[in-house]
């Protein structure tokens, strides 16, 4: 049983999985700010426009704009992504993630372990598509695994996973019962968060319901 983490061991985990994505992103040529991520109709920029939303937008904004959006966060969280990254340039996406690397947001109800999520599962979303050969650490992934496969974030996520089991070839971790699906640790997350991979990411019968 995995030993629950403290904010003592969390947080320096946000703090450097932050600063590894700013360090990535400032590798990225800047036509690949463009490039397709596996967020449906979101290039790099509105990634990281999303990612650092909460760094940009006082409590006061976030309420205005989620009532713009009648309450709606994912359509509040697509039309922001979308106008943020065509108002502001690479560099002031990027100098806002790099400047909030230990900024203590957390999302509601998600606790630190969600604010980790949220940063791994959206690197993943830009460095795969991307074919950057990014492992995320094992520590920081038990951590998202664990938050990912409690029972409200797999309805939040929709994925289906009846009658699969998730079973991870680089690390001590499964999940479920049924047609076994292997892969690494962080495709299975992203698997688990319902996005779809390249069908040579994963392996098994049941593979298939998991990839494009």
């Amino acid at each position: 049983m995995a030993t629950k983490m403290t904010e003592a061991d969390l947080t320096p985990m946000i703090t450097a999985e932050r600063q590894d994505l700013a360090d990535l992103l400032s590798s990225l040529p800047q036509e690949e700010w463009d490039a397709p991520t596996l967020c449906a109709g979101w290039r790099v920029r509105e990634l990281v426009a999303h990612v650092t939303m909460p760094f940009r937008y006082s409590r006061g904004r976030f309420a205005l704009e989620l009532a713009r959006s009648a309450g709606r966060f994912g359509s509040m969280a697509d039309r922001c992504a979308r106008r943020d990254a065509g108002a502001m340039t690479a560099g002031a996406l990027l100098a806002s993630l790099r400047g909030n690397v230990a900024n203590p947001w957390r999302p509601p109800g998600g606790g630190q372990a969600g604010a980790l999520t949220h940063d791994v599962i959206h690197g993943l979303d830009f460095t795969v598509p991307l074919g950057i050969g990014r492992r995320v650490p094992q520590d920081r992934l038990l951590v998202v695994l664990t938050a990912i496969t409690d029972q409200r974030s797999l309805r939040h996520f929709g994925a289906d996973l009846g009658g699969i089991e998730l079973r991870a070839d680089d690390m001590d971790w499964s999940f479920g019962a049924g047609q076994l699906v292997t892969g690494r640790a962080q495709d299975l997350a992203l698997a688990i968060c319902a996005r779809k991979l390249p069908p040579d990411r994963l392996n098994g019968q049941a593979a298939a319901k998991l990839t494009s």
